[in-house]
């Protein structure tokens, strides 16, 4: 019954959830319904609408929020926002990639100054690289040359991969300081201090930090890379929202990596580059050679060790099982497979090119019901006596002297670089970048040395756009609405994340509590105090029974004669008080007077 109940419950939660659901339906469409006929009402009355809205003034549009671009507030050697809407100040490469065919080596990319598609700020403009799969190069001077001395570097940028990454680069170069530097020529060689941004292929993710460090030796740079970062980058690129890149290198020779203003990797120019900074002041000595008789063996075979007389290297590894018996009923004349009979031959076939027609060969059916067909051959299993190849035991090689390694000698290309932070001084801005993607949008360039400023910048830029990307997402229950109504089955989800626990709390609160003998019952299980039989509980309940039934009839029998003793009692005084009434009557008669008239 409680089974029942509680099923009964369940089924009335889970159609009141569906019910509800048909309502929300049914208004939605109620409502559709309701503007269709709002919308007719105003087409019919159109004519009487205009005149009123003559009539009466027009309330003011809705204010635009228009975006304002960043200005800097403070020392700084380039800021860029495109606010202007132009190129200017930025020039295009006109070289060519070295090594590489005609047709792909020229920087033909297209970039144009624009807004992005899915804007949420009217007058938001950034520099877009446009086409895909070419080769792109463009880059900016600074206000004037960054060196790397007592100042830390600061170097941040907004990138917002509008249409997804498949496979290319977002990355800048900070150009070298260098004579020969000429905007016009910038190509992948062209000598740069700093490469710093995201780069993905596949499902690759990158976050660039590298910058060619000058050997003071040899004068030759070579490229240091940072180490990769622990956090997951995947979301940066395919969320398709605008992210900022913030690189912060200090004197000491610590940097920082930054995505949003969080930091997602950090280290030291000493300790965290690969490869290091420094060469080790060692070397293994090229010239050294292993001797011949060096002994590297750590084991060898027992030398005195003798192969057992009763050792048998020719026993086989398998041996027929003599104790098998063929079964009853296996057919030795009748071969496995046959000739298939209702094969023909096709017509096309010529024996002279194709050989002799055979039939293809099908199953025995005489074998389907016995056991075997064909020569019966005995099973056969391991053999006991197997022991296979003799082999000397393994010991301790008495003469091992250890795996060789070439002597150490003085690195003589060893230096130590304390100061890694002093390279070469940047004087200008690039991209080169190659892409099988469009649309990359990039904004907000900044270079200083006071992180304060470059906050500051990063609110007034990239802040404003944060709040306003947040402020354009849909709430939790809008964003659920729209999924349902791409996918309907989420509505069966939604009902059953909603109707289950509404049962369980139902099911389980409202049902009755178990009667007290049985509580009582189960409480006394839980326990190992003895417990009386039933049956005499039973016999000792009757008997208390039996008692009271007794002294109830006793006390009846003793109120029945004591009522009968009071009657009798009453009924003798009756009549001697009648008696004694007669007697006064007749003695009154006797001695009264007639009365006078």
């Amino acid at each position: 019954m409680e089974l029942k109940m509680r099923l009964c419950v369940a089924l009335l939660s889970l159609s009141l959830c569906l019910g509800l659901m048909g309502h929300v339906r049914a208004q939605e469409e109620a409502d559709d319904m309701e503007m269709d006929v709002e919308d007719a009402i105003d087409d019919m009355q159109e004519e009487d609408v205009e005149e009123e809205e003559q009539q009466v003034p027009a309330s003011p549009p809705v204010p635009t929020v228009t975006y304002k671009a960043p200005e800097p507030m403070g020392e700084h050697y380039f800021a860029e926002s495109f606010h202007k809407g132009t190129l200017h100040g930025w020039v295009l490469s006109q070289a060519k990639k070295d090594g590489i065919d005609e047709e792909i080596a020229k920087y033909d990319g297209k970039w144009e100054v624009e807004e992005m598609k899915d804007t949420k700020l009217p007058g938001d403009k950034g520099l877009v690289l446009k086409s895909k799969a070419k080769h792109h190069a463009i880059s900016a001077l600074l206000l004037r040359p960054f060196t790397f001395d007592t100042k830390p570097l600061i170097v941040q940028y907004e990138v917002n991969f509008q249409t997804g990454i498949d496979c290319g680069g977002a990355y800048v170069k900070l150009l070298s300081q260098t004579p020969d530097l000429e905007l016009e020529e910038f190509v992948d060689k062209t000598a740069y201090t700093i490469m710093f941004g995201p780069d993905k292929c596949g499902e690759d993710y990158k976050l660039h930090f590298i910058f060619r460090h000058k050997n003071p030796k040899t004068g030759e740079f070579e490229e240091k890379h940072a180490k990769k970062p622990d956090a997951d980058l995947r979301t940066y690129y395919t969320d398709k929202k605008t992210h900022l890149y913030t690189l912060v290198l200090n004197p000491d020779n610590s940097f920082e990596i930054l995505i949003d203003q969080t930091v997602v990797n950090s280290g030291s120019l000493l300790n965290d580059m690969t490869p290091p900074i420094n060469p080790p002041a060692e070397i293994e000595d090229p010239d050294d050679h292993k001797p011949e008789d060096w002994d590297e063996r750590p084991k060898i075979q027992d030398p005195d060790a003798v192969k057992p007389e009763d050792w048998d290297e020719d026993a086989p590894a398998k041996i027929p099982d003599e104790d098998a018996v063929k079964p009853d009923g296996w057919l030795d004349d009748e071969p496995e497979y046959i000739s298939d009979p209702d094969a023909l031959k096709p017509e096309d076939w010529d024996e002279d090119m194709d050989g002799e027609w055979e039939a293809p060969q099908i199953p025995n059916p005489a074998c389907e019901t016995a056991p075997g067909c064909g020569l019966w051959q005995r099973p056969v299993i391991d053999n006991p006596n197997y022991k296979g190849k003799w082999k000397p035991p393994m010991i301790d090689n008495p003469n091992y002297q250890g795996v060789w390694k070439p002597r150490k000698i003085p690195n003589p290309d060893f230096f130590e670089d304390l100061h890694p932070f002093r390279m070469t001084p940047i004087s200008a801005v690039g991209l080169e970048l190659w892409s099988m993607s469009s649309d990359i949008f990039f904004d907000n360039f900044f270079v200083t040395s006071d992180r304060n400023v470059a906050e500051r910048w990063a609110a007034d830029g990239w802040g404003l756009k944060k709040a306003a990307e947040g402020a354009a997402e849909p709430g939790l229950v809008n964003q659920m609405i729209t999924a349902a109504e791409e996918k309907p089955w989420l509505w069966i989800v939604y009902v059953l994340t909603v109707a289950v626990p509404l049962v369980l709390i139902i099911v389980f609160c409202c049902t009755g509590k178990k009667s007290s003998a049985s509580t009582s019952a189960a409480e006394y299980k839980k326990t190992d105090a003895p417990q009386p039989d039933v049956k005499e509980e039973a016999e000792e309940e009757e008997a208390k029974e039996e008692e009271s039934e007794a002294k109830k009839s006793e006390e009846e029998d003793s109120t029945g004669e004591a009522e009968e003793a009071a009657g009798n009692d009453n009924k003798d005084g009756n009549t001697s008080s009648e008696v004694e009434h007669l007697m006064l009557l007749e003695t009154h008669r006797k001695y009264r007077k007639p009365f006078k008239a």
